[in-house]
């Protein structure tokens, strides 16, 4: 190994940690935006009846969502100002058969939830119940938009703009394909492990996996981005359809 690739090694580190700092960042914005929710709204039971409620009310929805990109975008600017990481050039470039990583992203979806069907388990729709079970209208549709648009666009920034490329800097130079397989499986239960659903984990794991390798062979993020959208995409005609017919 070169003494280049040597002392990119800390900055590497550097990287990760940044970013697991601005998740945590995140989450504590968040509290302070449900704080202020919380004092303005008068919530009966303040934050702990909110934070035991199965289906919290919209804003504290919103107020978690802004306040976790918050510290992503933090994680974000830091890793590429502070710790070194080099931008993707055309990371947000659009190409002619872009479109075809919105199927990629339904198709996905499909496949889990197949291999989810033979344990039927009883708890699979409680993380949407939760953000979306007291939404609706105006509010139902800014939650939906912040799920289907803004949540694959600052989640493959930080999970695979950062992480993954941060993570392949450091063990590629040393394990060459080896070290890009444990970079992208490494970075993929980082980002089942953000999720907190554990019942959700393989499939976050593997929809983890199959993000960074796009990241790895096109070296762009969009296409990441449109197949993250069209895996959330199909979850909320589900549940639009689910609604319609109750």
């Amino acid at each position: 190994m070169t003494d280049t690739k040597l002392k990119n090694q800390p900055r590497v580190v550097g990287i990760i940690v940044i970013a697991l700092l601005g998740f945590v960042l995140g989450q504590v914005v968040a509290s302070l935006l449900d704080g202020v929710f919380v004092s303005v709204a008068h919530f009966p039971g303040g934050m702990t009846a909110l934070a035991a409620a199965s289906e919290p009310p919209w804003w504290s929805n919103v107020a978690g969502l802004a306040g976790l990109w918050v510290g992503f975008g933090v994680a974000i600017y830091l890793a590429h100002h502070r710790g070194g990481l080099d931008a993707l050039a055309n990371a947000w470039r659009p190409r002619r058969y872009d479109g075809t990583f919105l199927i990629v992203g339904v198709a996905l979806q499909l496949l889990v939830g197949l291999a989810y069907l033979p344990f039927h388990f009883k708890n699979m729709n409680k993380p949407v119940n939760h953000l979306f079970g007291s939404a609706h209208g105006s509010w139902f549709a800014l939650l939906a938009l912040m799920t289907v648009v803004g949540a694959p666009v600052v989640e493959e920034w930080l999970f695979r703009g950062v992480i993954f490329r941060a993570l392949d800097a450091g063990l590629s130079p040393r394990w060459g394909r080896n070290g890009t397989v444990l970079a992208v499986l490494s970075s993929a239960l980082i980002f089942a492990l953000a999720h907190a659903e554990w019942l959700q984990l393989p499939g976050l794991f593997f929809l983890g996996v199959v993000l960074a390798v796009i990241v790895l062979r096109t070296q762009r993020l969009l296409p990441a981005v449109l197949t993250h959208v069209g895996f959330n995409a199909l979850t909320m005609v589900s549940l639009i359809s689910q609604r319609l017919h109750h």
